[in-house]
């Protein structure tokens, strides 16, 4: 008798134990299928997504690029400004891919016309380097506040084809007919919130980084242009 409770018993346990690692076998069901199962706007919410990282990561790089330049830049302008060197100064912003080399090359290179005259140029390119810097920038702005949308266009077409299988079944309804409907719901609705939520992120990042390198570039202009009013030391080479 007792022999026979203890057997019970551990036939129980290994019953109760085994049940979790059903359970998480039939659980496991990967990110493909699932997404899979959202229909055509998943498809439009991946591409979406593709052209959101590509423009993320093209302008995190060009944004990196444009910081890189020495932090004597400035100061190596100076020198050679008072040692009337204006080529070498010249040369010195042509080996940097920056919007600050550019915008005091342009100025250098307008040196002798009125200050008025090398300003205007001045800020004329940082406005052309500003616009570089910002131009993708509105299409992960529209994803931001379109990839939710389309989500939620996924819901209502998911719900409206769970209730035209209900319709359509008559009096046979079962679970099987809304399932399909109703994932469909869920699943675009995830999507489009995952790939809102992560343009949004990436857009106010970059536009964080661009108002940094843009007030970079105001006080470059600012030092230049006080630069032009110290005197020289010698001639041009």
């Amino acid at each position: 008798m007792l022999h026979n409770l203890l057997q019970i018993g551990v036939d129980s346990l290994g019953t109760y134990a085994a049940q979790p690692a059903v359970q998480q076998q039939e659980m496991h069901y990967s990110l493909i299928e699932m997404a899979s199962k959202g229909g055509w706007i998943m498809i439009v919410l991946l591409v979406i997504s593709i052209i959101a990282i590509f423009i993320f990561g093209k302008k995190w790089w060009s944004i990196r690029q444009a910081n890189k330049i020495n932090k004597n830049f400035m100061q190596d302008i100076r020198d050679y400004i008072h040692q009337g060197k204006v080529k070498s100064a010249i040369t010195l912003c042509e080996r940097y891919d920056s919007p600050i080399a550019r915008l005091v090359q342009k100025g250098l290179e307008r040196l002798g016309r009125p200050l008025p005259d090398i300003q205007a140029a001045v800020e004329n390119t940082a406005n052309v380097e500003v616009a570089r810097l910002e131009k993708g920038l509105s299409f992960l702005a529209t994803a931001a506040g379109g990839a939710p949308m389309i989500g939620f266009l996924g819901t209502v077409t998911g719900m409206i084809r769970a209730f035209f299988n209900m319709s359509q079944a008559g009096n046979n309804i079962d679970i099987t007919l809304l399932s399909s409907g109703i994932y469909e719901a869920m699943v675009t609705t995830v999507g489009g919130l995952i790939v809102g939520i992560l343009a949004y992120f990436g857009y106010n990042y970059l536009t964080s980084r661009i108002s940094d390198l843009v007030f970079r570039m105001e006080s470059t202009t600012i030092g230049f242009m006080d630069l032009l009013h110290e005197p020289a030391e010698s001639t041009e080479e």
